[in-house]
């Protein structure tokens, strides 16, 4: 696991330009809604303490991760400055898994070549609910703050 020993929510705060004038589109999926709500509280407690402003933030809900790229699709349509994806796909005993693993990756690498906004990969793929724990405000941080911090590098490159 490449978070092993690292806390994704450990960064340098003064390294991170502010975000007041930009826009975000957040895109989470209700599947493994535990782990999503607490992704999505990540993203936006890491905005709100860069200044974006409530109002500057836009939510849509889709009913599960293979449902994010078009989500993001949509979302892109209110002028937004970064996407952020969220979702978590847990193995199971099936190879669906990897087909929704791989779609979701490829489909939000598609965005960011078609789009002129940078759409933002913050999908967990773990092999069990405590590795997706661990990462969406356990012991290894959270994925979401991560995501956001992500963001707001992109949008300013991209300014």
């Amino acid at each position: 696991m490449t978070t092993a020993n690292k806390n994704l929510s450990f960064f340098d705060k003064k390294s991170i330009p502010n975000a007041s004038n930009f826009k975000f589109g957040v895109v989470v999926s209700k599947w493994n809604e535990k782990i999503t709500n607490n992704l999505l509280d990540g993203v936006l407690d890491t905005l709100y303490s860069f200044n974006v402003v409530q109002s500057n933030i836009v939510v849509f809900e889709v009913p599960g991760s293979f449902e994010l790229i078009y989500g993001a699709k949509k979302i892109n349509e209110k002028n937004v400055d970064a996407i952020i994806c969220l979702g978590s796909i847990i193995k199971g005993e099936t190879k669906h898994f990897d087909f929704i693993s791989n779609c979701v990756a490829n489909g939000i690498k598609d965005l960011n070549i078609h789009l002129d906004v940078p759409v933002i990969f913050g999908v967990l793929t773990d092999d069990n609910e405590q590795q997706a724990i661990d990462r969406s405000g356990g012991k290894y941080g959270n994925k979401g703050v991560e995501a956001a911090i992500t963001a707001i590098k992109m949008v300013n490159l991209g300014k």
